[in-house]
C-alpha cells in the first residue's frame, strides 16, 4: 500500500487538472476510475489516510451493511466480480474496507488520491472556467472541472448539550471511531442515540460492557438483519448470479433486491396479510420494509396495521413491558423513517447490565467530568458514546466554502432547500457535478452511485469531443426538476415526519424545518429521466 499521505502535488496553471474529485470513498474511486479511462488528469482530495469513505470513518463496533453483500460491491467489472469472496451475507465494516482496499490496488487507484486533504473552500473562477480548490492544509489546486463526492451521510453531528467538553472519560463519536480497539469489558458505559448506528453499537457494547446506559430520546422501529456466513460453495452460487442479481437490482424500486409487494393492505385476508409479514419478518434484510404492501408508506390505515405488528413482536421480544413501551415509536409509523436491521437489539434490555434512559421524559441537562446528568438523575460514566448522526445530504456540501459564478455561495442558494438538476447540477455553479448530492435516488447506495458515475463520464465524454469548456443547469431545468422531486414527495407519510431523509436536525442550525432532500421517485424512473437528456444531446444545459 502506498504512503498514505503520498499522491500528486499542486498544479502549476490556471487548470492544472481536468478534474478534481472530492473523496474516495465508492463514488470518488469509481469516478477516478471512469475518468482516467477518457484520458483526464483527475486528481482526488480525501481528508482520511486512506480509501473508502462511509466504511473508512465508520469502525464504530457492529457496523455492517444492510443491503446484501453481494447486491452492494462494484459491478463494473467481471474480474472484480470473479475474485472476491464475501464471507457474509451482510458484510461487517472490516470486511467491506477490506474490500475497498482491494479494489483501490487492482486499480492503482491511489496514484491519483492526495490523502489527509480536506478540502475548505471551492470557487469557481469565471474568468479561467475553472475551479480553485483550498484543503485545509493551504494548499491549493485548480481543475476545469469539480466533481463532489461527498456522500449523503458524512457530516457527524454532536449533540447541542452543555459540557461535553468537560468530560474526563472517554468519549467517541461514531463516525469518527478511533482506528485503534475500543475495549467496553467491565466499564461503565453509555450511548446517545437509537438511529441505525445506535443501534448497531448498542448490540455490541452490551455484550462486554460492565454496565450500558442507553440514553433514547426517539425509538425506532428495527427489524431483524437474519445475518449469516457464506461459505464456498454458497459464494460460487451467488457469483454465477450475478447477472441476474445486477439485473435484479436495476428492476426494483430503490435497487435493493426487495421491491414493494404490488398488493394493497386491503386486497388480502387478514390471516394472509399476518402470514406475509410473518414470512418478511422472519426472512434477511429489507424486505419488511422494501418489500411490504405497495401502500404501506401511503395508506395511514395500511401503515397503522403494520405498525401494530412490528409493535407486538417487540413486546413479545422485550420482557418488561415498560420498557417494551418505551422502544415503541409513538411519533411516527413502521417505515416511514428508514429502518434499522437488528441481531439481538430488543433483547439487550433484557439483560441486567443494560438500563434504558427515556430523555423525552428526564432530559439531559448537561454532560458532567464524571458522566452525564438529566432531570432525574446522574450518572457516572467510564465512557460515553455518541451516535448522533449526521448533518445529512446538503451538510457535507455546507462545510466546505463553495462559491460559483460570481461569487454566490451554495449554502446561500440552498437556505431554503436544496434546488437541483437531476440531482447532479445546480444553475449558478458551473462546471461542477455532484455524485451523490440532494434529489438523487438513494436506496442501494452503490447502485445509484455506478449510474450516476456512468452519467457523468457520459456527459465528460460529449464534453471533450466538443470542447466546450463550460457546462451548467439552467435556471429552467433547475426549477423544472425540483418541482418535479416535490410533487413526488406528496402522498408521502414519511415527508411529514422529522427524519434525516426530510432534512430535520435538531443539532445544526436552521434545519428544523422538513424539506425535500431525496428523490422519492423509482430508480428506474431516474435512470430513464438521466437517459433521455443524454440522448437529446444534453440541450437542457447551457453549454459554451
Amino acid at each position: 500500500m502506498a504512503d498514505p499521505v503520498a499522491g500528486p502535488d499542486a498544479a502549476a496553471g490556471p487548470a492544472g487538472y481536468d478534474a478534481i474529485i472530492i473523496g474516495a470513498g465508492i463514488s470518488g474511486m469509481y469516478q477516478l476510475h471512469r475518468l482516467r479511462e477518457l484520458g483526464m488528469r483527475v486528481l482526488v482530495l480525501e481528508a482520511g489516510t486512506g480509501v473508502g469513505g462511509t466504511w473508512y470513518w465508520n469502525r464504530y463496533p457492529g457496523a455492517r451493511f444492510d443491503s446484501e453483500s453481494y447486491s452492494y460491491g462494484y459491478f463494473f467489472s467481471k474480474e472484480l466480480l470473479a475474485e472476491w469472496d464475501w464471507t457474509e451475507h451482510f458484510s461487517p465494516q472490516p470486511e467491506t474496507l477490506r474490500y475497498l482496499n482491494h479494489v483501490a490496488d487492482r486499480f492503482d487507484l491511489r496514484r491519483d488520491i492526495r490523502f489527509q486533504s480536506r478540502v475548505a473552500a471551492a470557487h469557481y473562477q469565471d474568468a479561467t472556467r475553472d475551479w480553485d480548490i483550498t484543503v485545509e492544509d493551504g494548499s491549493r489546486f485548480r481543475a476545469r472541472f469539480l466533481i463532489t463526492a461527498i456522500g449523503p451521510l458524512s457530516a457527524p453531528t454532536m449533540p447541542r448539550i452543555p459540557g461535553v467538553e468537560t468530560f474526563q472519560g472517554e468519549a467517541y463519536h461514531t463516525a469518527r471511531w478511533p482506528h485503534a480497539p475500543v475495549s467496553f469489558a467491565g466499564k461503565r458505559v453509555a450511548v446517545i442515540g437509537t438511529g441505525a448506528t445506535g443501534v448497531q453499537t448498542i448490540q455490541e457494547v452490551a455484550k462486554t460492557a460492565g454496565h450500558l446506559t442507553v440514553f433514547q430520546r426517539t425509538p425506532n422501529w428495527c427489524a431483524p438483519l437474519h445475518n449469516s456466513r457464506i461459505d464456498a460453495d454458497e459464494m460460487a452460487r451467488i457469483r454465477a448470479r450475478y447477472p441476474e442479481i445486477y439485473q435484479r437490482c436495476q428492476e426494483t424500486f430503490a435497487c435493493f433486491m426487495h421491491t414493494p409487494d404490488p398488493r394493497g393492505t386491503f386486497e388480502v385476508s387478514e390471516d394472509a396479510r399476518e402470514a406475509f409479514w410473518e414470512k418478511l419478518y422472519a426472512e434477511p434484510g429489507f424486505g419488511i420494509w422494501q418489500g411490504n404492501f405497495r401502500d404501506m408508506l401511503t395508506d395511514r390505515k395500511a401503515n397503522a396495521l403494520v405498525s401494530d405488528f412490528v409493535a407486538r413482536k417487540i413486546r413479545q421480544r422485550v420482557k418488561d413491558p415498560a420498557v417494551a413501551e418505551k422502544l415503541i415509536p409513538k411519533n411516527h409509523g413502521f417505515g416511514t423513517r428508514r429502518v434499522p436491521l437488528e441481531t439481538r437489539y430488543y433483547e439487550v434490555y433484557n439483560q441486567d447490565n443494560v438500563t434504558l434512559v427515556d430523555i423525552s421524559e428526564t432530559p439531559i441537562e448537561r454532560i458532567t467530568p464524571t458522566g452525564i446528568r438529566t432531570s432525574g438523575a446522574e450518572y457516572a460514566f467510564d465512557l460515553i458514546v455518541y451516535a448522533t448522526g449526521f448533518d445529512a445530504v446538503t451538510g457535507s456540501f455546507d462545510r466546505i466554502d463553495i462559491t460559483g459564478a460570481g461569487g454566490k455561495r451554495l449554502k446561500d442558494r440552498w437556505k431554503q432547500g436544496p434546488e437541483t438538476y437531476l440531482g447532479v447540477m445546480v444553475d449558478g455553479f458551473p462546471n461542477m457535478m455532484m455524485l451523490m448530492g440532494p434529489h438523487m435516488a438513494l436506496g442501494n447506495i452503490p447502485r445509484s452511485i455506478e449510474h450516476n458515475v456512468e452519467w457523468v463520464t457520459d456527459l465528460m465524454r460529449h464534453l471533450r469531443s466538443r470542447g466546450v469548456t463550460r457546462v451548467e443547469a439552467t435556471p429552467a431545468g433547475v426549477t423544472a426538476w425540483t418541482d418535479h422531486v416535490k410533487s413526488l414527495g406528496v402522498g408521502l407519510l414519511s415527508n411529514e415526519v422529522n427524519s434525516w431523509m426530510t432534512g430535520v436536525n435538531s443539532n445544526v442550525d436552521g434545519k428544523q424545518v422538513r424539506i425535500i432532500n431525496r428523490y422519492s421517485g423509482s430508480a428506474p424512473a431516474y435512470r430513464a429521466k438521466c437517459a433521455e437528456v443524454a440522448a437529446g444531446g444534453y440541450r437542457d444545459l447551457a453549454l459554451a
